[in-house]
């Protein structure tokens, strides 16, 4: 944290205080030296005295006030983040860390939960802020899925960040399934093909195969459901009376903690499972299973996870919505910065604040090999990877209308939305749970304070909508414009007309 300087928002804090302590006593009294003061404190006290006293922030350092839009006046500047160990809470863990969260006049704790239910259930309580989200946490809470509360998103936290992970004994069994797969570097992407008949023999025993992922609207959940289907293989679905997605599945998906993958798979509860990072390269270092595909090349830059409040605490707090999503966007910029040659300026820094015991916990080794661009599929097999984890470039943050809408159609096409809905309906949940007009004001106020590019953020005319992309594992493709022929054009899963 820097501590080697007063920011403007110090600055005028202590002035004030100068102010008011000679016309208060009548005598001047020195304050304390430099070294001894806490600026971060200082910064939210500062915001917190002139907000009390009716006053604007002032502007940035030599920036011209004709140029700036008004200052924020924030409602509130002492909040609490929470967040999940993965490796892709880091924008969180950078605001802090390096500031950005300060310069905006936050005084803010990330503290890590347990599980995902319960870190939506403390966002939705008032206990957190906010939080590090799985994509489809504001979804399915606003439209009554797994509880129901309104949850928006203003901030996208990064792209792809996720492996499918297999047993050695289970990679073994695809390997004679499919004698390409011994090589020590097996040709990418490797599809489910290679697991039809070990799951087609297990189920003719009634002992079916299980693997792991991390919530029932995780973005884990649909990426192994998609996976699986490419294939052939029925994953199950979600019914009125079946919460637990299992109806017709030819292998079982069960929820398991992010950090328990690793251990869980070696007891043998589960024989594989689909979760981010660090926790597919622990199975790697620790020689108990292979990653046989990451996300980007199920779906290349998908999206991953969000930062979600509910829409009651952005209507009571929307200024200091706004300054957050300010010190996330630098976050995300800081994280994705490169030299000249393309490699990573700050991601071996970033590696070692992830380490801490407080934030993700993992070995250094363990959580440098995705996020420093190379990624282990075995020992024998180390690739580069440099968009594993997507911070900020290809317009990464921005809230996009598509990516609502394709985990809406996930939630249809397994069942998890029991009727069938409108076209229409797609779009305006969307546009209901995902808020770029907050985002565009972050922006905006960190172009004019010259802190971002107007090319870093999309064209003003665009309609929220990304272009249609066939990127996918199947190659079907998708148009978040007509979700209703994405929705049919997959052999399993719902249909609607």
């Amino acid at each position: 944290m820097r501590r080697n300087r007063l920011s403007p928002i110090a600055t005028m804090f202590w002035l004030v205080l100068a102010g008011l302590t000679i016309c208060g006593c009548g005598q001047q009294r020195s304050g304390p030296s430099l070294q001894d003061l806490d600026i971060d404190a200082l910064a939210a006290e500062a915001t917190a005295a002139m907000e009390a006293l009716g006053k604007e922030q002032p502007l940035a350092v030599g920036t011209p006030k004709g140029d700036r839009p008004a200052a924020l006046r924030l409602e509130k500047t002492k909040l609490k983040f929470g967040f999940i160990k993965l490796t892709d809470c880091a924008p969180l863990v950078i605001a802090k860390e390096q500031g950005f969260f300060a310069d905006e006049g936050l005084q803010v704790d990330v503290e890590a939960q347990p599980n995902w239910k319960t870190l939506l259930e403390r966002v939705i309580s008032g206990e957190l802020d906010g939080a590090h989200m799985l994509s489809g946490q504001p979804i399915a809470s606003t439209i009554g899925v797994n509880g129901e509360a309104h949850v928006i998103t203003a901030y996208t936290m990064d792209l792809n960040g996720n492996g499918i992970t297999v047993s050695n004994a289970i990679w073994e069994q695809m390997q004679k399934a499919d004698p390409a797969l011994q090589s020590p570097q097996a040709k990418h992407p490797i599809s489910a093909d290679a697991l039809r008949p070990i799951v087609a023999e297990r189920k003719a025993s009634g002992d079916l195969l299980k693997m792991g992922m991390v919530f029932p609207v995780s973005t884990h959940n649909y990426e192994l459901r998609y996976w699986l289907a490419a294939s052939g293989i029925h994953p199950g679905m979600y019914t009125a009376s079946d919460t637990t997605g299992v109806t017709d599945a030819e292998v079982l998906l069960s929820v398991t903690p992010p950090p328990m993958m690793p251990q869980v798979m070696e007891v043998g509860t589960i024989q594989g499972y689909c979760v981010g990072e660090p926790w597919n390269q622990q199975a790697v270092v620790k020689g108990i299973g292979v990653p046989v595909t990451t996300n980007y090349d199920i779906w290349k830059n998908n999206p991953e996870k969000v930062f979600g409040v509910t829409k009651a605490w952005n209507d009571e707090n929307r200024n200091t919505h706004i300054a957050v999503v300010k010190a996330l966007i630098r976050a995300g910029k800081w994280l994705d910065e490169t030299d000249a040659e393309g490699k990573f300026v700050n991601r071996e820094a970033a590696v070692q604040l992830l380490s801490k015991a407080n934030y993700v916990g993992a070995d250094v080794d363990v959580i440098r090999n995705s996020m420093t661009g190379y990624f282990y599929f075995q020992k024998s097999d180390k690739r580069e990877l440099p968009d594993f984890n997507v911070f900020f470039k290809y317009h990464a943050t921005y809230p996009w209308y598509s990516d609502g809408v394709w985990f809406l159609t996930q939630m249809r096409r397994w069942g998890q939305i029991t009727e069938p809905k409108p076209a229409e309906w797609y779009d305006e949940t969307a546009k209901k749970i995902y808020r770029p007009d907050i985002y565009r004001e972050a922006a905006d106020r960190l172009i004019a304070e010259g802190k971002l590019d107007r090319a870093d953020i999309p064209a003003d005319d665009t309609d929220g909508y990304k272009p249609a992309t066939s990127d996918f594992i199947d190659g079907i493709p998708y148009d978040g414009h007509d979700p209703i022929a994405y929705l049919n054009s997959h052999k399993i899963g719902n249909k609607d007309e």
